[in-house]
């Protein structure tokens, strides 16, 4: 047995919440993203994904994605829009349905530099055809950048 995955079979629980994530739009054109630090507490470690995380109790959901986002990358926004949201049922080990929502927050690329990562071991902007080529992302961010690449498409024959 490797030594990752005795780290991950002896590893504490993974965390279920309510999350908030930000599809961080770089000039209309790239998708802001961390590489998730290398923990095996944490969902998809060394995966790429998109910053936010888990809503605080008595946090509504910008408020949550706000305060990860300030956490993460010292990063304010003025304004986020809705996108969609997933359902994941952890009622398989007893746990009840939890959301990720996704929230679309333009963002200039003169702004990159001024960010300040606090959480996980990179970060970078990707076109959506740069996310496709990656292979470690995160299924959840992935399938929520797929739909927003595509939004003009979704539900058209």
């Amino acid at each position: 047995m490797t030594d990752s995955i005795r780290q991950l079979l002896e590893s504490k629980p993974l965390a279920t919440a309510d999350a908030a994530a930000g599809l961080i739009v770089v000039d209309n054109r790239r998708y802001l993203m961390q590489l998730r630090d290398d923990k095996p507490e944490i969902f998809y470690p060394g995966h790429w994904g998109l910053f936010g995380g888990s809503i605080n109790e008595g946090e509504t959901l910008i408020e949550g994605l706000r305060r990860e986002l300030r956490e993460e990358l010292e990063f304010e926004f003025d304004e986020a829009s809705y996108f969609t949201s997933f359902d994941i049922d952890f009622s398989f080990c007893g746990l009840g349905l939890y959301k990720r929502r996704y929230y679309v927050i333009d963002c200039a690329a003169e702004t990159l530099p001024r960010l300040r990562q606090h959480e996980g071991q990179d970060m970078r902007a990707f076109t959506f055809e740069e996310i496709l080529r990656l292979g470690n992302v995160a299924p959840y961010d992935s399938f929520a950048i797929w739909l927003h690449a595509n939004r003009d498409r979704v539900g058209k024959a």
